[in-house]
């Protein structure tokens, strides 16, 4: 691995925050000795040889996620997060003596209007690179537009592996993260035997189930499943779910339902009696800023497989709560996705520095090896296979709405988007 570092500093002194654009916390710049990052060192004609919208003064970049639509519950966290990190970004001088600018579009939770708006991005608007999608349909959608065009995009969200892909950066945990490690948790921990899987119907939770099955039944033979159910997007009405789970009386319910839906689909659980304190469930779909709708009272003594939550007690998250709070009211959460979000310019930033370009195939070439010591979920690093050595972590919902980490793994994981015998 290269060790190319970059770091997510605490935040300044109260007279330097005041200076920041709209009053967050800023971030100084990774300084390398007798490396200076003004762009008179670095002139457009040399950091921009692909006719990018990069000028001398200013870098333009995409951001597309749905702002609209049943997904926007989800996907709102990381619109705010990766903006605040542009900001952060910017206030500190930006990069290679460039300001950014972003373009927003809207992807409408519609994986043909993410496939459209993709390609407005990187052909009309050429923007240097995307900050992006949240289910793995918007991400498959728009594959195809990134890998032809040749644009960057940065994904953000846990998925189901079995990619990947040289124009992108899955800043997100893949199955064996998240669905395994959790499955190995319920197993050790909770002596589940066995498990209901329900999911929303569209790509990432059929091949999440399909992989847990097989970890379930075969690879790690920890049980059997004894229910497995999806429903499509939106949808609000589980009450023929929940009977079933009733009658299946399972160990673990382990539920991969997004966006909206689950508001309606915990609510139902619990005034069916499903509760916390009587059923074991383990979800891979609810983080902070699902539980705003869903409720705590709601989703109480239920678990969450995840990277990162709010609730992490180190410095650097503190400061990335303090900031975000700052920027989007006392009241903001953060989720996961969110989080990961943000990761995304600041690995972004380490690579077109490490490249001295933004032209894509140089970012790409300078990503692996890059390192964020003061990410909020902690230290992670960019593997080869452009995923990220992360920890993994379970976390138990509380009645207030927050959460309350009861697992981690000892050390980060890596990244193996191919685990043999889950294809």
């Amino acid at each position: 691995m290269a060790d190319n570092k970059d770091t997510i500093p605490a935040p300044l002194t109260s007279e330097q925050r005041r200076k920041v654009l709209l009053g967050m916390a800023a971030a100084p710049a990774l300084m390398v000795p007798g490396v200076s990052f003004g762009n008179a060192q670095f002139p457009t004609a040399k950091v921009n040889t692909t006719k990018l919208a990069v000028t001398d003064t200013e870098v333009i970049v995409g951001q597309l996620h749905s702002a609209t639509g049943t997904m926007a519950i989800s996907e709102t966290g990381s619109i705010q997060a990766e903006q605040l990190a542009i900001d952060q970004i910017n206030a500190m001088g930006g990069i290679l003596g460039r300001k950014i600018k972003v373009i927003k579009e809207d992807g409408a939770s519609d994986w043909p209007t993410f496939a459209e708006k993709s390609k407005k991005l990187l052909v009309n608007d050429k923007v240097a690179c995307v900050f992006g999608c949240w289910t793995s349909a918007s991400r498959k959608a728009v594959l195809p537009v990134f890998e032809k065009e040749n644009g960057l995009l940065y994904y953000p969200t846990f998925y189901e592996g079995l990619e990947q892909s040289k124009n992108v950066i899955y800043t997100g945990q893949e199955a064996t993260q998240q669905i395994i490690w959790g499955l190995d948790w319920a197993s050790k921990e909770k002596k589940a035997k066995t498990y209901f899987l329900i999911g929303s119907d569209y790509i990432w939770p059929r091949t999440s189930m399909k992989i847990a099955r097989k970890h379930i039944e075969s690879v790690g033979k920890l049980g059997s499943v004894v229910g497995e159910e999806y429903y499509p997007l939106g949808h609000t009405n589980f009450n023929s779910l929940i009977n079933k789970i009733k009658v299946a009386k399972p160990d673990c319910i382990f539920a991969a339902v997004v966006g909206g839906s689950n508001v309606a689909f915990y609510k139902q659980l619990k005034a069916a009696g499903i509760t916390g304190a009587k059923q074991f469930l383990l979800t891979l779909s609810v983080t902070e800023d699902e539980m705003l709708g869903v409720g705590g009272e709601n989703f109480a003594g239920f678990y969450s497989s995840m990277k990162y939550f709010q609730s992490l007690d180190n410095a650097n998250n503190k400061a990335f709560v303090e900031a975000f709070k700052k920027a989007y009211g006392p009241k903001s959460v953060i989720g996961d996705v969110t989080q990961a979000g943000y990761l995304g310019p600041w690995l972004w930033k380490a690579a077109v520095e490490k490249a001295g370009s933004f032209d894509v195939d140089k970012v790409v070439a300078a990503s692996p090896g890059i390192e964020l010591k003061t990410a909020p979920e902690g230290y992670v690093k960019l593997h080869e296979n452009h995923h990220l050595w992360s920890k993994a972590r379970i976390a138990q919902g509380q009645p207030d709405g927050t959460f309350k980490v009861v697992a981690e793994s000892a050390e980060l994981i890596e990244p193996n988007p191919f685990p043999k015998g889950y294809q």
